[in-house]
């Protein structure tokens, strides 16, 4: 069925996660604040109420990842300076991810542990660093990742106070033909039937912005979503060498579906974000930009400083990034 805009599935996006990614999308290089009433009118444009909008607002206020200025009986949010060159580095891994496998020199990064039943709860801390880290369990006490993550394997062990454990960085000279390789620790069949699923949802999309069928509206609900659904890949997929892929690996077809839509979308969501800006602060409306490729890789190329992963919305990145491998590994 063509997606219209009443068969738009939810990808399970918050109240907070749509606010940074319309103000990461749109208005990430401003100084400027946007009045509380204006972002109300732009989550209302998700269905999100006047209380919940105003809720997100505060609690991103709360965790440091948006700047607070009053003035009268008017409260405004605005990026703190700090967080714009996260922003930028993030757009840009979000736009380039899935363009290109990793060089692979045939090397393992394997970690063995011993952690005793008792003691559960290391266990499973232990196995949601490792994951974040980009392995995955070759045997019950053995993870495996192609990529070299020796050094932060061992850092992650003695932060822990993992005693009994060794990283070694190995090839894998033979296996049980009949059981799992190396390779076949990572679970690729499922990730490659998510990257089926978004690609026949969101290819016919082309066919309707083609055909003059996507107003603004729709424009700017759909290209947010699919930016939040597309940056979930990155914490699910390995990104393993080619070597290491199956045949027809889906991901190329999704990336394609993502960078096509994402980029024929902007100009109309970004005419929609000016409009309903507009009806709140007018003044600012005119100081609306997306952002795309192009624009993020020369932001990138400008910044004096990159990120160092201690400013609020890294830490909040990773905090939620290490609940949901924290989940996964119980």
């Amino acid at each position: 069925m063509t997606p219209t805009p009443s068969h738009r599935r939810s990808n399970g996006a918050k109240p907070q996660q749509i606010l940074t990614s319309l103000l990461g999308d749109f208005w990430y290089w401003r100084e400027e604040h946007i009045p509380s009433a204006a972002l109300v009118d732009l989550l209302g444009e998700f269905g999100i109420t006047s209380a919940g909008a105003r809720t997100a607002m505060r609690r991103l206020a709360a965790r440091g990842l948006l700047t607070v200025e009053r003035n009268g009986r008017t409260t405004a949010y605005g990026i703190p300076p700090r967080t714009v060159a996260v922003i930028v580095e993030h757009a840009y891994r979000m736009l380039t991810f899935g363009t290109s496998t990793p060089q692979w020199d045939g090397m393992w990064t394997v970690v063995a542990f011993s952690v005793p039943e008792q003691e559960r709860a290391l266990r499973t801390a232990l196995r949601a660093r490792l994951r974040l880290l980009g392995f995955a369990a070759l045997y019950d006490g053995v993870w495996v990742t192609p990529h070299d993550r020796s050094e932060a394997a061992a850092e992650t062990l003695r932060e822990l106070g993992v005693t009994t454990a060794t990283v070694l960085r190995s090839t894998a000279v033979w296996h049980n033909p009949e059981a799992s390789g190396p390779g076949e620790a990572f679970d690729l069949h499922s990730l490659a039937r998510r990257y089926r699923r978004f690609a026949d949802h969101y290819e016919p999309l082309l066919e309707q912005v083609d055909a003059g069928r996507i107003g603004p509206a729709e424009a700017l609900r759909t290209r947010t979503e699919l930016g939040a659904e597309w940056r979930e890949f990155q914490d699910l997929d390995p990104n393993l060498p080619a070597e290491l892929l199956p045949a027809a690996w889906a991901r190329e077809r999704a990336q394609r579906a993502f960078i096509r839509i994402y980029d024929r979308l902007g100009p109309l969501a970004e005419l929609r974000f000016r409009e309903v800006l507009g009806r709140t602060a007018p003044e600012l409306a005119e100081l609306v930009s997306r952002h795309d490729l192009d624009s993020v890789t020369e932001l990138l190329h400008t910044l004096a400083e990159r990120p160092q992963g201690d400013t609020p919305f890294e830490r909040a990145t990773e905090a939620r990034r290490l609940t949901e491998a924290e989940r996964a590994s119980s």
